[in-house]
């Protein structure tokens, strides 16, 4: 059976595509369809031999009436005004009635119950049955599920009516089978409804974090920066943040929440108000604030829940740069010599450890340096044969692109990274460069 079932799982999507009705005037049945049955076009076009080819749908477009006008004489025309065998199955065929024969639809009959004794078929349980069972077989099983063992007969409301040309249809509500379709019908419009408030509300999320980003940039004398934050959803986790400490000091901030989504937003939001609301601590020492954040963020946390973080302190007139890299990957500086200059965590990453200490590093940037802060959506970009985008490609970036402003080399940076990885985009990509002039 397993192999059966996955031959199964692999076949291609099929389903019926239209039944033929002949009539005499395609224009005449088509406004019997759609106005008085309440039917969709689902085409209307001219073929390539001439002819015209049209098709009606029920509203929820799960089959297709192709109008065919046959040629008089010919054996199809001879067809117009007979049985169909189309059979049009509804939740009250009563309500139907009503409201077609409100709209001039001829009914042959009105609805009439029906009950039909039947007779359970064994099942068959043999590979080769399983893979090419007839249709017979196959109702019989659902008819089988649907009605119970104790349930030998199957009833039902039928109806007859006629189409402009005298084509005969009908109409029928099955009891189980209507049960059972209105109880899919339930489900599918329940998770149509789900899947629209989450999509909502996950639009009101991003709109929501794309206001936590930093929407000003204070002004500095020495320092041009820029930054981006590219998600790959609606909502992400990684972060970055630009602080005016006062006193001519300025903060820069990048980080990487663990997990994806939802989760990791939320998360994302709860550091952001962390840092925002003790970032006066920072007068005195970073570590100071790191150590503060660590304990917020392990007290609204649960367990697992981390975070790796790259706090630097610039002073705008010395051009000295105190930092705290809380597992984060390395900064890096590339000098204006060609040299580069790594900046290395400090501490291990926050939420887990209640006990933790940070140490400070501290760094003096000087004119033509460029300083680059990340998160690893942009070097573990993989491309088509697996390679990362890695370390040594983004310092030849920033060799590539340091003579133009931060934004602009920044801009540049994302749009390569894009490239390199042209497929779906798995992780968030975060870039702050910060330029001393």
């Amino acid at each position: 059976m397993g192999t059966v079932s996955s031959a199964l799982h692999r076949s291609p999507h099929l389903r019926l595509h239209c039944v033929n009705v002949y009539v005499r005037d395609q224009d005449r049945s088509l406004r019997f369809f759609v106005d008085q049955l309440g039917f969709n076009v689902a085409y209307d076009t001219r073929l390539q031999s001439g002819d015209r080819w049209v098709g009606v749908a029920p509203p929820d477009g799960a089959a297709i009436l192709s109008l065919v006008a046959p040629k008089p004489k010919s054996e199809q025309y001879k067809l117009i005004g007979r049985a169909t065998q189309v059979v049009f199955v509804t939740e009250d065929v009563t309500a139907k009635f009503r409201e077609w024969s409100a709209r001039g639809v001829r009914f042959q009959t009105p609805p009439r119950l029906k009950r039909i004794r039947y007779q359970l078929q064994p099942a068959q349980t043999s590979v080769g049955a399983a893979a090419g069972e007839s249709a017979q077989s196959v109702v019989t099983r659902g008819t089988s599920r649907l009605l119970g063992e104790e349930t030998p007969i199957w009833g039902g409301i039928i109806a007859r009516f006629r189409d402009v040309d005298g084509n005969s249809f009908s109409l029928v509500s099955f009891d189980e089978l209507t049960h059972a379709m209105e109880a899919q019908r339930r489900v599918v419009a329940a998770k149509q409804e789900a899947e629209r408030r989450d999509a909502h509300e996950l639009e009101i999320a991003k709109h929501v974090q794309s206001r936590l980003f930093p929407q000003t940039l204070p002004p500095l004398n020495t320092l041009e920066y820029a930054g981006a934050c590219i998600q790959a959803r609606k909502v992400g986790g990684d972060y970055y943040d630009f602080l005016d400490l006062g006193h001519g000091r300025f903060g820069f901030v990048i980080a990487d929440i663990s997990g994806k989504g939802i989760a990791a937003a939320l998360l994302m939001a709860n550091l952001q108000a962390n840092l925002r609301s003790l970032c006066t601590i920072a007068q005195q020492e970073p570590n100071h604030l790191m150590c503060s954040v660590n304990r917020l963020f392990c007290e609204n946390t649960s367990d697992g829940a981390f975070a790796t973080l790259f706090f630097g302190e610039y002073n705008d007139a010395s051009r000295f740069l105190r930092y705290a890299n809380c597992g984060h990957l390395p900064a890096l500086i590339l000098r204006r010599d060609g040299s580069v200059t790594r900046l290395d965590a400090t501490a291990t990453v926050l939420g887990i450890f209640r006990k933790w200490e940070c140490d400070v590093g501290e760094c003096q940037l000087k004119s033509g340096d460029i300083l680059a802060l990340y998160t690893d959506g942009i070097t573990e970009s993989f491309d088509a044969a697996g390679d990362e985008f890695g370390e040594s490609r983004l310092l030849e970036s920033l060799r590539l692109h340091r003579e133009p402003s931060p934004r602009a080399a920044l801009n540049n940076i994302v749009e390569e990274v894009l490239r390199f990885n042209p497929q779906e985009q798995h992780d968030d990509i975060t870039l702050i460069l910060a330029k001393c002039l």
